[in-house]
This record gives structure tokens, sequence and C-alpha cells, in this order.
């Protein structure tokens, strides 16, 4: 297995094409193996689906072998340890290569089988996740889904929603040295982030979140010294806690930006939080095996980020993040454990098996 993931390690899979080939690489391993694999497209971008077992429950694995840009020293993978070093070892080609691994290990052994399990590897989790919704929308749904980000086997069973907008605010152009003849649009932004962060909305919490986050991205105005700007484009990313109303926090917006005159609020991308329980039997029976592995109780955490899992639980599947230890993933020193990779590929095959 730890073969496999620097052979992963080695593909420059930064680009779609990179990605793409990433992906083919991990069919033809399959396929090596005697395990049927199909491969979809979805806008030049490739995905692969594999399933074994059978029955009407069915469990999934979803992993992606895009990577952010690294330089070239880390395409070239090194053991120092227990820590395999490398770009995309942790984000996360060291979940794919265990779920892989793990994948071929339960294949033959089909009578053992407890469930039906789905592996699905897709190429764009790092821009958009435009492959794993894609499955989602053509019917690869299951129960439960794993993704294996890098978790320190910790249970990611939560995620922040998420709000990306754009906020237009209008002001009145005049010389810069009669700033009192216009009206600033720079100074509209700063008095509308100061109310924004003062909406009751950003207070909430619940078990694993203290509050929502809120992080100002972008500013856009001005372009002269000597003249008061007229428009200023302020960008935002919230992340909601599981649990609040995005349509309701979205009104609030809405009502405060038509408070400033002329301004407009653009919504770009939501998507909904992810809110399995701890009571889903899957849970359940993750954090029992789990703790027998690592010999101590499975911790349930709620992820700050986003992963594809939200696509899946927008369609009513369990759905967490669960995977292997690193660190400084998309630094320059990004490593895996290779102990804590071999565990994860030992709590899914345990997973797979009755």
């Amino acid at each position: 297995m730890i073969a496999l993931l620097k052979d992963l390690v080695r593909i420059k899979s930064d680009t779609i094409e990179g990605a793409n080939n990433a992906l083919l690489f991990c069919e033809n391993w399959l396929q090596e193996r005697g395990i049927i694999t199909t491969v979809l497209k979805h806008e030049e971008k490739l995905m692969l689906v594999a399933e074994i077992g059978a029955g009407d429950e069915c469990m999934i694995w979803n992993g992606h072998v895009d990577i952010v840009p690294g330089n070239p020293a880390q395409f070239e993978p090194v053991i120092e340890g227990d820590f395999l070093y490398g770009r995309g070892t942790a984000d996360m080609k060291a979940g794919v290569a265990a779920m892989m691994q793990a994948f071929y290990e339960l294949s033959k052994e089909p009578e053992n089988l407890l469930k039906k399990i789905q592996l699905h590897i897709v190429t764009d989790e790092e821009t958009d996740g435009e492959t794993s919704q894609f499955l989602v929308d053509q019917g690869y749904t299951g129960d439960f889904v794993i993704c294996g980000e890098p978790t320190h086997l910790k249970i990611g069973l939560q995620a922040k929603g998420i709000i990306q907008f754009d906020v237009i605010l209008k002001g009145k152009p005049s010389h810069g040295s009669r700033p009192w003849e216009g009206i600033n649009a720079i100074e509209q932004a700063i008095l509308f982030d100061q109310q924004l962060r003062s909406l009751s909305f950003l207070t909430a919490s619940n078990e694993f979140y203290d509050y929502p986050s809120l992080n100002l991205a972008k500013i856009q105005a001005g372009e002269r010294y000597n003249v008061v700007p007229d428009e200023c484009i302020v960008s935002y990313d919230l992340r909601y806690v599981p649990g609040q109303d995005m349509l309701g926090i979205i009104e609030d917006l809405t009502k405060l930006a038509n408070k400033f005159p002329k301004s407009e609020l653009k919504i770009q991308t939501t998507a909904p939080a992810v809110t399995t329980e701890a009571v889903n039997p899957y849970i359940v029976r993750i954090a029992e095996v789990t703790s027998q592995f690592i010999g101590k109780p499975a911790v349930l955490f709620g992820q700050h980020g986003a992963a594809d899992a939200r696509f899946y639980a927008e369609k009513g599947a369990g759905a967490i993040e669960f995977g292997p230890s690193g660190g400084d993933w998309h630094g320059e020193k990004e490593y895996v454990s290779i102990t804590s990779t071999e565990t994860f590929k030992n709590i899914l095959v345990s997973l797979g098996r009755k």
C-alpha cells in the first residue's frame, strides 16, 4: 500500500490533465487486481466508481486524487521514520491508497462482506467538487459515506455550511480634494462590514462549534488617488454552524444590504452543512472499530471546512470525514503518518466485514 501511495505522489495531479492521469493510474491498479471499474467523464474531468458486495445497504468510500500545486521536490516521496513526505500525501492520496487497498482486500472475500461498498475516486475536490456532485446527480448515492480526508483518525461527523457572497456598495464620485461633496463607497463598505459582524446569526453555536466563521476575502474599489470611489465590492466567505437556517441567514444579509442605497447582494456559492448525528448506527460502529484499533475512545468532532461529503449529505446520506494523520497539507512539508494510514486501511476492512 505504501508503494501505491508513493506512486500516486509521483503523479503531478495539480491540473485537470494530471488529476485525470492519476485517476487512470488508479483504474489500472484496480483492474490489474480483478476489480471491475467504471470511469465517467464530466466537462473533461474523470471520476471512477467500483462496487463490491450486494444488498440494499450501501457504504461509499470517497477520495480525491487532485492536489494543490507544489514545488518539484514534493513530487518525489521521502520517508523519514513514520512520516512520508510529499505533495498530496495527507490531502489526500494516503486516504485514497488506503481505500483502494482495503477495497481490494475485501474484494477477495465476497462471502464475508457485510454490505455493498462503492469506491468513488474524483479529480476536482480542491477546486469545486463538480465530479462528486456529478456522481451524486447520476444516482451514485448510498446510506453512508466516508470521505478519507486527513483527520488524525478522528471522526468528523459535522461540517459547516457555506455561503460565499459579494456586496456591491454604491457611493457618489467627487474630487479627492473635496471628499465632502461625494459619498465614499469604501467607507460605505466599512460601515457594512461593521454592521454585518453585529448580526445575531454570527453568535450561533452547538456542541462542536463556538460560532460561525466570517472571512472578508476580497475588496475591489478605487482607481485614482484624487477621485472619491463611487463603488466598492466586498466579498465574503461565511461558514455557518450546522443547525442554522441558511435561507434565514441570506434573508438577514439581504435586509442589511438593502439599508445601503443602491447596494446589491450577490450570492455566489452555497452548500449545506453536514449534520450527521452521533447516534447514527454507522457512527456508533465506526467509533467502536476505531477505538479497538487505536486503544482509546474515538473522538467525534466538527470540521470547519467543507469536503465532498456535503454532496452526499444533501441527498440524505450520513456522511463523515475520516482519515489518517498528517500535517502541513498545502504546505511545503506536507506529510502523512505511515502507521496511521495502515490503521485507517485496517479500520475500513473491518467495517466492510460481517
